[in-house]
Formats: C-alpha cells, structure tokens, sequence
C-alpha cells in the first residue's frame, strides 16, 4: 500500500506524489514566541515530528521548516506589559520553546526562520502583489482584495457571501471591502517599525510571513503545509490567496491539520485559561509518556485531556519498557538447550514478526498513529508471553525470538519517538524516582537483599520469603539470576 494522506484542501485522502521525485518540501506553522508552550502546540509539534520521521523512514528526503512568528500584536501587548521590547520577550520566549520540546525527542527542523529576519522578502512579495493588482495601500497600510482572488474560500470551504454576513471593518482599518485582509500595517506610536515603499513604518500582517518565508526556502509549490485546524481560517486560506495570487501556481499540494487538545470536550487555548503547560505536565510524567498520550488518538481527531488518561500512557510505557528490559536480560544469558516452540505460543512469535508490517500498513493510512500504537502494544504483550515461557524453561528458540522481538519493537517505535532509550537505563532512572516517593533508598534495598541472600545460604527459606513478601507490599520485587539478586519496581 502507497502513503495515502488527508488532503484538507479537496477532503479527502489521496496517494502521496512529492512534485519533486524523492524530495518532500513541508512547511509547518510554528508557534507566536510571547508565552510558554501548552498541550495544543505539544500535539502539533509531535504529530508533524512523526510525519517527518516516517516520511525519512521511507526513503524520502525531507526538508522541513517550521517558523517562528516573533512580530505581532499579543506579543507587542505581553511586551509592553512587561515593560521589555519585542525582541528580548521573543528572545526569552524562544529560548523556553526550546526548554519545552527538547525533552519530547523531536527532530530539529532544516530551518526555524523568524519573521522579523524576513522583512525585506515580506515586502517585495506585497509589492508584487500590488502590481498585479490584487493589493492596495490606504494611508500605509496595504490590503489584499478578496474579491479580486476566485478561489477564495477553496481551503476552509466557506463563500464569500458567507464570509461577507459576518464581516465588519474596525474603526482602526482602511480597508476598502470587510473581506480585504491586511498585508502590511502601519506601526502605532511606541511599535517596532521598519522602513518601506508604502508610507510610515510599519510591520508585516501576520499572514503575509508564511508566504514569503515558506517560497523564499522551498519554492513556489510545495509539497506539505501543516498546521492546528484553527489555521485553516483565516490564517492558511489567505495564505494561499496571496501566494497562488503572486505566482498563478498551487502554493501548497497537500494541505495538512491535526485536531485539537480538548479539556470535557472544549478547546484547550490559553484566551479561554483551560490549559497546561508542557514544562507543568513533565515535572510529573516522562516525556515520551506524553508524546504516547499525544499519539493515542488519530492526528486528525480531537483528544480531550485528562491526567487518569495521562497516567494510564504513563504505566503503559513503564510496562512497555520493563518488557525490553526483561527480554534483554534473558537474551543475554547463555542458553545450551533448544526445544520446539510451543504451538501456544505460535500466535505470539507472528505478533512479534509481523509487526513491523502491521505498522507500516497503519501509518501508510494517513499517519493512524493510533493503530500503530495499538500494534506495538500487542508485541509487547506477546514479548511477555515469550519472557515467561523462557523464564521457566529457556531454549535457543525463545531467545532468538526475544532477541528478534526486541528489535522490531524498538525499531518501530523509534518511527514515534517511543521506546528510544535504553531500556536497562529507563527503568534505573524510574526506579530511583519512585523509591524516592515510596520513602526507602537503594541501599537500605540492598541491605534488605543482603540479608536474604545470607537466609538463603542458611537455608532458612521462610526468612528469605518474608523478606520478598515485605519489600513487595513496599512496591519493591525482587529477581533471582545467574548474576545474583536484582530488584525493580513492581508495576501493576
């Protein structure tokens, strides 16, 4: 099966064709640096992570771009109330973007450009606009004429007639039609401002950079834009209208949105303050349990908020990664017999083997992270299945499925940004994180190990059972192998 995606422009999924043989030009929308990062951008940051990675893991050369917007109106008003310029707001606020998402695992882009570096091809893209006569200036500031674009409306679905009932033109702007959107702005008193051909300083409408950024790196047409569903309205449609206006060519073939983060159903935005924060969530949960609950739905659909939801992504990664780690101890030991597998055990081996396939066939649906997910979860429960077999009668078989179990999962995961760490490192670091809140340390662990072992060595199996029995009410279990007595965190 080819990569088929939801195209939002003709609503519907189609056969991915770059315009360029193997190389894929993807432009997302990034985020307006005045504030911290909440869940909404999180989802959009990871979802279009994971299209770059399964675009890369299928051979494609990906060049994406991802802005920043670091001019516009709330971060003028978050700077003035701070009493601090634009550009050291947007200077800190990038900084914490970067202090957000780092720790989610996402791919840096080709590029992160910024508006205000872009001022000058921001001009000359509205002068051109201006010449071919679907721009004007009123007093400064310059308008895009709606009426003058026909396929106005084409993305978001929505006529002009529509769009005229609910137009209105504030008392500020000096527009000639309430459709007409604004390309340029004169700056008011105490505003940045930059010198240009069309009157006063000003600064650029907010539409206008992604235009002039996305063609300035990636040319005319390209071949993915994304962005969150609220972009589709006005943000991406004007900005079609604008760029196919300038060149008479398709700015964009596959126009890409990802739901929202809902909380009880309701859109998670900080203009409504129902929201959290990344670096709020992370101070309690792992990273990539975040990026699982973020993936869990597909990319398209809403996914609404909770911490039990959270938590329940939280116990499925510990799970997941106690599985590999398990599996690698048992791989690692040395193994003289070999028996046949087991025909119970059958069914496991081919959830195991076909993954990968499985996988592939999910994703290659329009990026079904959800099912994907939903498939390397049944590997992980066929690894315990194999684990448990090889832990009361190991054989060569059992090992060389682990060992081939392992790898699939991992290397699937890897397409998510899951299950990239060591497995043997994950669950030390998560060990000591939750004995801290039991209230025991490693070493009085070890003590406790100390004098079973000497219980053991005098035989005196009830003691030694009693002292299993009293660290597992703690949360604390207890593993017996060739190398000694190891012990990790019971998980339910």
């Amino acid at each position: 099966m080819s990569l088929q995606i939801f195209n939002t422009l003709t609503r519907k999924k189609e056969d991915f064709t770059p315009v360029n043989n193997n190389k894929v030009n993807m432009y997302v929308c990034g985020v307006t640096v005045y504030d911290r990062c909440h869940l909404g951008h999180a989802r959009n940051i990871v979802v279009f992570d994971v299209i770059v990675r399964y675009l890369m893991k299928k051979g494609y050369d990906v060049n994406f771009i991802r802005n920043f917007t670091d001019i516009d109106d709330k971060i003028i008003k978050r700077a003035n109330e701070e009493g601090i310029d634009t550009v050291a707001l947007a200077t800190r606020e990038i900084e914490n973007f970067y202090a957000d998402t780092n720790p989610l695992g996402v791919l840096n882009p080709n590029l992160e450009p910024k508006a205000t570096e872009h001022i000058p091809e921001m001009i000359n893209l509205i002068q051109s606009l201006i010449e071919k006569g679907v721009a004007y200036i009123s007093d400064g500031d310059v308008y895009f004429s709606v009426r003058k674009f026909q396929d106005y409306g084409e993305l978001s679905g929505r006529n002009l007639d529509e769009l005229q009932a609910g137009a209105r033109i504030a008392v500020a702007e000096k527009k000639d039609d309430p459709m007409d959107f604004a390309l340029w702005k004169v700056s008011k008193e105490g505003e940045p401002g930059w010198e240009n051909p069309f009157g006063a300083k000003g600064r650029p409408g907010w539409h206008i950079e992604c235009s002039a950024m996305s063609m300035k790196y990636l040319g005319e047409t390209i071949d993915i834009h994304g962005g969150g569903l609220d972009l589709i309205f006005p943000h991406h449609e004007n900005e079609k209208a604008q760029s196919e206006a300038c060149t008479h060519k398709p700015f964009v073939k596959y126009w890409v949105h990802n739901g929202f983060v809902t909380i009880n159903g309701e859109k998670m935005s900080k203009s409504l303050g129902n929201f959290y924060t990344i670096k709020d969530i992370l101070k309690d949960f792992e990273p990539e349990a975040l990026r699982l609950f973020l993936l869990s739905k597909h990319y398209r659909s809403p996914l609404d908020f909770s911490f039990d939801f959270l938590k329940e992504n939280d116990m499925a990664l510990n799970r997941g990664y106690q599985a590999l780690y398990d599996s690698q101890n048992i791989v690692s030991k040395p193994v003289s017999k070999d028996r046949p597998m087991p025909d119970d055990l059958k069914d496991a081996v081919i959830a195991l083997t076909g993954l990968p396939e499985r996988f592939f066939a999910a994703m290659d649906d329009d990026f079904n992270t959800a099912l994907g997910i939903g498939y390397i979860f049944e590997a992980i429960r066929a690894l315990n299945r194999l684990i448990q077999a090889a832990e009361k009668k190991p054989s060569k078989s059992l090992t060389a499925n682990l060992e081939a179990g392992i790898k699939n999962i991992m290397d699937t995961a890897s397409v998510l940004g899951i299950f990239v760490q060591n497995p043997g490192d994950f669950i030390r670091k998560r060990n000591l994180k939750v004995i801290e809140k039991i209230g025991i340390t490693e070493d009085e662990i070890l003590k406790f190990i100390e004098r079973r072992n000497l219980a053991r060595t005098e035989k005196n199996w009830a003691e030694a059972d009693n002292i299993r029995e009293e660290l597992f009410k703690k949360g604390i279990k207890l593993m017996d192998g060739l190398s000694g007595t190891t012990w990790t965190v019971a998980i339910e």
